[in-house]
């Protein structure tokens, strides 16, 4: 097990830090990855490539369960829509930018801002994510291209000031 957490943690930490909100928050989900990898360690495959997949869609599964639980919908709607003061300063307005994008990023369906995580952020191909999360390509592009949308439209707000 020792072996696979050394292979395999750096990149999935990555992963894990993109799509949660705090570096403590990423290692908590790292650690539930692992654990649940050492409950089911008869279920991981041989080989690097597919130990990675195994891993990667453990902890994105993971993720998309605390998602679930938090309730991120009902948590994001007030930070989308409230009114974001003018800021005084760059850092200050980089700081609400990241805010409201990653308020927009939380108000997508968990597979959907996985997807979006995956593509956008980690520059994976469509073909590897449909083969990470075990869909079909075409399934990947429809949540891609749905994820798009539905930021657009939530993003569109803050694009005018």
């Amino acid at each position: 097990m020792g072996v696979l957490f050394d292979i395999h943690e750096d990149k999935l930490y990555r992963l894990a830090r993109r799509l949660t909100r705090s570096a403590e928050d990423a290692e908590d989900l790292l650690q539930e990855t692992f654990l649940k990898a050492a409950q089911a360690i008869e279920s991981i495959p041989a080989g690097s490539p597919k130990e990675a997949a195994w891993l990667t869609r453990v902890l994105v599964n993971t993720q998309r369960d605390q998602w679930r639980k938090g309730g991120v919908r009902k948590r994001a709607a007030p930070l989308l829509f409230a009114g974001v003061a003018t800021p005084a300063s760059n850092a200050e307005s980089v700081l609400v930018t990241k805010r409201t994008v990653w308020a927009a990023l939380d108000s997508l369906s968990p597979r959907r801002r996985a997807i979006v995580v995956l593509s956008e952020l980690d520059g994976m191909t469509l073909e590897a994510i449909a083969a990470l999360l075990g869909v079909a390509v075409v399934t990947v592009r429809w949540h891609l291209s749905r994820a798009r949308r539905e930021l657009r439209r939530v993003l569109a707000p803050h694009m005018e000031r």
